[in-house]
């Protein structure tokens, strides 16, 4: 291989390079449709014209075989009245439309033929062409959704799952924080009303034993006395000084 033969193969290659990359599948198939429509309209074209030739060529055969038929009863009618020369020519007149018609039979028959091709062809391309549409619409959805899934995973290409991940666990601690605060913050609060109820208890207490100890001070003795234990040589208490210790006594016990 010659180096300019080298040359135009690398140029050819470059340039269908080109093509392939600049060709939208869209717009190839829609062009490729409008091509197939175009040519149906001259098939069309060519049938109506063929049809067209083919009514006049069975008028011609009609009228020839007509004539024909016409001329062999002049020729029957020429004999009836004693006339062979008038029935012979009637009968080459006979003759002659009868070979135009045998000749227009022929070419007939072969346009009947062609005609008959020529619609089939016509339906075939119809139905490629209504085929043609309905995979172009196949085609084209499948090219939009493989487009919309490749825009959708540039976009899963940009974005960064780590940092993302990162900041919902961040959120998601803060979130757990301010659970746990709020949940302490009750608890205490329902100690806190707790504690005021215990102590409204403890405070009854020392309040009942207060009252227990004036009692006993209204007695007329010290604590200290109060405390030792009876003798034999210490005076006898009055009555309203026991009286007054059996009521402390009760309190204590109530």
């Amino acid at each position: 291989m010659g180096l300019l033969d080298r040359i135009g193969m690398v140029v050819k290659s470059n340039v269908n390079a080109m093509v392939t990359a600049a060709e939208d599948p869209e717009k190839i198939l829609e062009q490729s449709i409008i091509d197939m429509q175009e040519d149906l309209v001259q098939l069309r074209q060519a049938v109506a014209q063929s049809m067209a030739a083919l009514k006049r060529q069975e008028q011609q055969y009609n009228q020839s075989a007509a004539d024909a038929l016409k001329w062999e009863k002049n020729a029957m009618l020429a004999l009836q009245k004693g006339d062979e020369n008038l029935a012979r020519e009637a009968l080459n007149r006979k003759k002659s439309f009868a070979d135009t018609a045998a000749t227009l039979k022929v070419g007939l028959d072969q346009q009947t033929g062609q005609v008959e091709a020529l619609k089939k062809n016509l339906i075939a391309i119809e139905g490629k062409i209504s085929e043609a549409k309905t995979k172009k619409e196949m085609l084209k959805a499948r090219l939009q959704s493989a487009k919309a899934q490749e825009n959708l995973n540039n976009m899963l290409g940009k974005v960064n799952t780590n940092s993302a991940a990162a900041t919902f666990e961040r959120m998601e601690e803060r979130v757990l924080m301010a659970e746990a605060k709020a949940s302490a913050s009750s608890e205490l609060g329902m100690d806190n009303l707790e504690s005021q109820f215990a102590q409204l208890e403890a405070g009854n207490g020392v309040d009942d034993e207060l009252a227990a100890l004036k009692a006993k001070m209204m007695g007329g003795s010290s604590p200290s006395q109060s405390a030792l234990p009876p003798s034999d040589a210490a005076r006898p208490m009055s009555g309203s000084a026991i009286d007054a210790e059996l009521e402390a006594l009760r309190r204590q016990m109530g």
